[in-house]
């Protein structure tokens, strides 16, 4: 039943006025409702969206709250730096990001956070 449902990502924030200028500008997203409730849904590919929903005492995602799979991983990094997102980086076991930006197989990944801390990544398939 599940299999062919669009999806909706909450992602809690403590304020959603900053959060939302931050999907819209440095993301490029376009916000495509307002709940009554206050929470900001933002469109991305395939009918899916991101919701951010306010509450006071709201905690970010230390861990990778959502993905989004680009086909180009460095020009989307170089891009999303212009606009003001700073990329983490990892140099630990496994883990070492160059340029921003990690491999891990045949997969690309990097990682950044949103201005309420939340963990997002970009990836790139093989």
């Amino acid at each position: 039943m599940l299999a062919k449902s669009t999806v909706v990502t909450m992602l809690p924030v403590q304020d959603a006025h900053r959060a939302g200028h931050f999907y819209t500008d440095a993301l490029g997203l376009h916000e495509a409702a307002a709940g009554p409730d206050g929470t900001r849904y933002f469109e991305v590919g395939g009918g899916n969206a991101i919701g951010l929903r306010e509450l006071p005492d709201a905690r970010p995602s230390e861990n990778t709250a959502l993905s989004f799979e680009v086909t180009d991983i460095t020009a989307e990094v170089g891009d999303l730096e212009k606009r003001g997102v700073r990329f983490l980086d990892y140099d630990s076991g496994d883990l070492r990001t160059v340029g921003h930006i990690a491999t891990v197989g045949a997969e690309k990944a990097a990682w950044f956070t949103d201005t309420e801390g939340n963990c997002l990544c970009l990836h790139q398939l093989g």
